[in-house]
């Protein structure tokens, strides 16, 4: 008989806890990213909520808020809302986190990366842990490397080839001090503006151009404003998915594991929709347009985008070996003045993965 008041015991002490544990999860995890679901970060973003539902059994349900509504379009601070467990997690770029985490400017050192492969190198080694590490101390924990791409730049004036093209273009820029300083160096007049600002900037003629990754300028119809773009690959644009170290810390192994398989797997897909087009074509395994199609089932509307951009009347621009040297030659002062910012020792490390010791 006492035996089967202990099995009954434990049976309802196994119920009330699945009970308390089902109680403890939020109806809804509110995540924060800049863009909108048309873009290639918000369509990563979306993937990743529904991935994320999926593998939980629809235990965690992520709301996304596009356009840092969350944040009141104050997206600079997406890091330390999440930190504070005001928000649970983002979906967000690296140049927002920078002036919380300065060493996220190892992506915008000027002319440093210049390439997928190096990007990869970094973000997989021991830069990439060094930075998720960094990010732990503030209060949040990484979970995957996305993307938003190389940045490159447009114009209505002229074919830009070389820093003297650059001279006295008044040109759109992210709102941090390293995207200043580097245009300032090249003798553009470097303006911060919201998108709808620069757009109507863009149409009087006060602002001649600006730069993003192509990810960017497909969805906001570039071609529309610009003739020229240039691409340059002067920096890259990671994104990383993080979530509260708090509420992360919280959740059981098997809730965490299923969460961190949803950032990396829709981080692979929102990589390959960035990329695709710009690192080889469907046929060539290992390629985004290979992954999308082998691996997701996807078709991209303009697989591409160079040739995209150049049906739309605009003339695109590859720079040379010898081209990129003179900008390279050109910012050196802005490399050498931010690497004491990054931390000489993560540069180092960002060295070393990319092989350039």
């Amino acid at each position: 008989m006492f035996k089967k008041i202990g099995i009954v015991v434990l049976l309802v002490s196994l119920i009330l806890g699945m009970s308390t544990m089902m109680w403890a999860y939020k109806s809804e995890y509110r995540m924060t990213l800049n863009v909108g679901p048309t873009f290639y970060w918000g369509m990563g973003a979306k993937k990743f909520c529904d991935l994320v539902k999926e593998k939980t059994n629809g235990l965690i349900n992520i709301k996304p808020y596009y356009g840092s509504s969350l944040l009141k379009g104050a997206q600079m601070t997406s890091l330390q809302m999440v930190s504070m467990g005001v928000i649970d997690c983002a979906y967000e770029s690296t140049i927002n986190s920078a002036p919380v985490i300065p060493q996220m400017n190892i992506f915008s050192l000027p002319f440093f990366i210049n390439n997928f492969k190096n990007l990869d190198k970094m973000e997989y080694g021991e830069t990439g842990k060094a930075i998720f590490k960094a990010m732990e101390k503030k209060g949040v924990i990484g979970l995957a490397w996305a993307e938003n791409g190389f940045r490159q730049v447009t114009n209505s004036v002229r074919e830009i080839k070389s820093p003297k093209d650059m001279k006295g273009l008044r040109l759109r820029v992210c709102p941090t001090p390293i995207f200043i300083d580097i245009f300032r160096k090249l003798g553009a007049d470097p303006v911060n503006m919201n998108w709808g600002d620069a757009v109507t900037a863009f149409q009087q003629g006060t602002v001649d151009g600006q730069e993003n990754p192509v990810g960017v300028l497909l969805p906001v119809k570039i071609y529309q404003y610009h003739k020229y773009v240039t691409f340059w690959n002067y920096l890259v644009d990671p994104v990383i998915v993080y979530w509260s170290k708090r509420e992360w810390n919280a959740f059981p192994p098997d809730i965490q594991k299923a969460i961190r398989e949803a950032a990396e797997e829709s981080a692979r897909f929102e990589k390959a929709l960035c990329r695709a087009g710009l690192d080889g074509d469907e046929n060539t395994p290992g390629s985004s347009l290979y992954i999308l199609k082998h691996e997701f089932e996807y078709t991209m509307q303009h697989p591409d985008p160079v040739g995209f951009l150049k049906s739309k009347g605009m003339k695109v621009t590859f720079l040379t070996d010898e081209e990129r040297q003179t900008f390279i030659e050109a910012t050196k002062p802005v490399l050498q003045k931010w690497i004491p910012k990054v931390g000489r020792d993560l540069y180092e490390k960002a060295l070393k993965d990319m092989g350039k010791e």
